[in-house]
């Protein structure tokens, strides 16, 4: 059952779009999006997007520089732009990637399975953290962060490895962190996009959708 609350402390500063996604089949390499994000590579460096201004002032509001701590939508943006590419990472995570690149956005993308009851976008309390993906715990302390009945699990900077999405998985939470700024129906246009590409992709379908 789909359950997400955004905690008042963000409602000022967070419009947070969630999809559900049951059904998913995710492989570690699929071929058919090598030209999909080759394409969005070769968009932005060729008419590069600025870093999102309300992403990082929604980062400012909660205390934290996104100079040091970067936002994952510009640590993609300014990877391409040197001429990188996107990480390969899994099938469902590079359509995530892909999105946060071509619309700037921050998302946070989740192995439903692995989240316990009900989640909550929050500030982190003071001292909490969690293991991060492939990196050592990532500090979660006044920061922007969602939360299930064990702790804290992702953030729009890193997401956790207790909840990370692998070629196992078939149920999803995908988290847009969408800055207050953002109107409405870009997010809801954001959130069908995203939609539409991991049904093509993965398979499965949207359960329920959520934005606070």
């Amino acid at each position: 059952m789909a359950d997400f609350t955004l905690a008042s402390e963000l409602s000022a500063i967070v419009r947070p779009g969630v999809l559900w996604w049951s059904g998913a089949t995710v492989v570690a390499h699929e071929h058919r999006l090598d030209p999909l994000l080759a394409e969005a590579e070769a968009r932005v460096r060729l008419s590069p997007p600025a870093e999102s201004a309300a992403v990082r002032t929604m980062y400012k509001r909660v205390g934290i520089d996104p100079t040091k701590t970067r936002p994952s939508n510009e640590a993609l943006l300014r990877r391409v732009r040197k001429g990188d590419t996107i990480p390969r990472i899994n099938s469902m995570v590079d359509i995530i990637n892909w999105c946060s690149l071509e619309f700037q956005l921050p998302y946070g993308l989740y192995d439903r399975s692995k989240v316990s009851g009900a989640v909550t976008m929050r500030l982190g309390a003071e001292g909490e953290s969690y293991a991060g993906i492939r990196k050592d715990d990532v500090n979660v302390g006044g920061r922007i962060t969602m939360a299930d009945s064990v702790g804290a699990f992702g953030n729009p900077t890193s997401d956790s490895a207790r909840t990370m999405v692998t070629p196992a998985t078939t149920e999803a939470l995908v988290v847009v962190y969408a800055p207050m700024e953002i109107p409405a129906a870009q997010l809801a246009r954001v959130l069908d996009v995203t939609a539409s590409r991991m049904a093509e992709i993965v398979g499965g379908r949207e359960t329920a959708r959520q934005t606070a």
